[in-house]
């Protein structure tokens, strides 16, 4: 079965559990499954080498993740409207696979977390899309035909889906959050499907 890679850095947890919606939507689309994969945290030192699978959560993504993907979804938490640096320092990785081409044509989306309604979600969903853009990837957010993007108070945009967490750092989503996140998922399997028929 084809894989939606569902790529995502988290620090408190919501950003993890806005994957796991957006695989459930992915695995909701018949003949589509979802890949959970995570990147190790970065630190302008390095003492010694992150172990090559994280002690709890989903492994750490490998090129041949992204090779292999029919799909992409990307997650990160929002550092001042911006992608978290893990998540980044990844995806800076990633020049042979634009030289090739490697994502070219294939559909993505992006889902965030932040502390507040205005701490910068619609930024940080809007900057995760110019490398994907960059790929060559046909990016994807949530329509108003999903009645939960009109009826939110916390989470989801039509950028893509996302949680508040609030000052507390609360990573327990919302059933809108989670329903969007899904149709997310949904919406990323479903056109990756068509495209390869």
């Amino acid at each position: 079965m084809p894989d939606i890679l569902v790529l995502y850095y988290s620090r408190g947890g919501a950003v993890a559990r806005l994957a796991r919606m957006a695989a459930r939507g992915v695995e909701e689309v018949e003949g589509m499954q979802a890949r959970l994969r995570s990147v190790p945290p970065v630190a302008p030192v390095t003492e010694t080498a992150r172990p090559p699978e994280p002690d709890e959560g989903a492994p750490y993504a490998t090129k041949a993740d992204i090779a292999e993907c029919a799909g992409l979804l990307l997650g990160s938490p929002t550092r001042f409207g911006n992608m978290a640096a893990p998540l980044k320092h990844f995806i800076d990785s990633l020049g042979p696979e634009w030289a090739m081409g490697t994502l070219v044509g294939r559909p993505a989306g992006v889902f965030t977390s932040t502390a507040s309604l205005h701490g910068g979600q619609e930024a940080t969903l809007l900057s995760m899309m110019l490398p994907l853009l960059h790929q060559g990837m046909l990016v994807m957010g949530i329509p108003y035909t999903e009645p939960d993007l009109g009826r939110t108070r916390s989470g989801g945009t039509p950028y893509g889906a996302s949680h508040v967490s609030g000052q507390d750092d609360d990573p327990v989503l919302t059933d809108e959050e989670q329903r969007l996140a899904r149709a997310l998922g949904r919406r990323v399997a479903e056109a990756a499907r068509r495209l390869a028929a």
